[in-house]
């Protein structure tokens, strides 16, 4: 594989000084004579994926928990404890990192025994916590947070946002119950943002497929329609037509989220237009869709589209709207 660094030198074969079947640190890639624009280019070439600070991997190894820890385990320390995101993400829930974490890359959430002090390093956000026996376990060598602990930390977060979509997003991997999520709030009480926890708990669905489906629940929730279902079926009599992303089944309407991964090309486009109309014919729903301008940003209106939107299916269906 022959590349161009940023300032146009050839580069001739540097993945043949690089490991090809394990990850590696920044430190070895340099060892090995690569350079930092090397490595950019590399990403940026698709060779390499960086899939958290200070690692690197090639992009032919695939994905897996085991690939994870071994990424882990060259930049956490013995004692440590992986926790929050990264723990979430080691467990399963590849959606609790951060938005666009997978391009900007942070750092890794580690926390040591109480009286331990915290690790001062680039590539770790550390500090003290305090655990219990049953809050940890072990992961391929590595000490982590179970999904039960690692949902209940995530849940306290300053921004209700990112509480419930991180928490749907742990109890889709189907490690512990709702009932199990609600009764571990108390433990908390007087803790930082545990608030938030106490407030979103209650609206945690694990049949939420991505954060913005959370996110959108959650507006609707709070524009104070008719209560939401997330991955409605819709069937005509024996035929299956289409699954909404949320809706409500009394009311008929329902709200989907196009992101951009899944919903953007002409061909993904057709297909949503196609099982949407049959949607709205014969299964009888009055559908919007939604994007990300519409949940963030300066032309978020989401609770005024869903107010009308709820207002459009009383009218068709004859129903009383919220």
């Amino acid at each position: 594989m022959q590349i161009q660094d940023y300032s146009g030198h050839p580069l001739l074969d540097p993945l043949d000084a690089l490991p090809a079947d394990r990850p590696f640190t920044t430190a070895e890639a340099l060892a090995a004579g690569l350079t930092y624009d090397q490595l950019r280019v590399l990403i940026a070439k698709g060779a390499l994926r960086h899939p958290i600070r200070g690692v690197y991997v090639a992009a032919r190894v695939p994905d897996s928990i085991a690939l994870r820890c071994q990424c882990l385990r060259l930049v956490v320390p013995e004692d440590a404890v992986v926790v929050d995101r990264h723990a979430g993400w080691l467990h399963g829930a590849e959606m609790v990192l951060a938005p666009n974490e997978h391009i900007h890359l942070e750092p890794v959430r580690l926390f040591l025994p109480a009286g331990r002090g915290r690790l001062r390093n680039h590539l770790a956000d550390s500090g003290e916590r305090t655990f219990r026996t049953d809050d940890l376990m072990e992961i391929g060598g590595l000490r982590v947070t179970t999904p039960l602990r690692t949902a209940l930390d995530l849940g306290r977060h300053r921004w209700p946002d990112r509480s419930l979509a991180a928490m749907d997003q742990m109890l889709r991997l189907k490690s512990f119950t709702k009932e199990e999520l609600i009764n571990g709030v108390e433990r908390f009480r007087g803790a930082r943002w545990v608030r938030t926890l106490r407030l979103m708990v209650e609206h945690v669905d694990g049949r939420a497929e991505s954060p913005p489906e959370s996110v959108m629940r959650l507006r609707w929730i709070e524009t104070h329609l008719p209560y939401p279902t997330p991955q409605i079926e819709v069937w005509d009599g024996p035929d299956f037509l289409a699954r909404l992303d949320l809706g409500n089944e009394e009311s008929r309407y329902a709200a989907e989220y196009d992101g951009a991964e899944w919903h953007s090309s002409p061909e993904q486009r057709a297909h949503d237009r196609r099982r949407r109309e049959v949607a709205r014919e014969r299964g009888e729903w009055v559908i919007d869709a939604f994007v990300k301008e519409d949940l963030w940003g300066p032309t978020a209106h989401i609770e005024r589209r869903l107010r009308e939107g709820a207002a459009r299916a009383a009218l068709r269906f004859g129903r009383r709207s919220a």
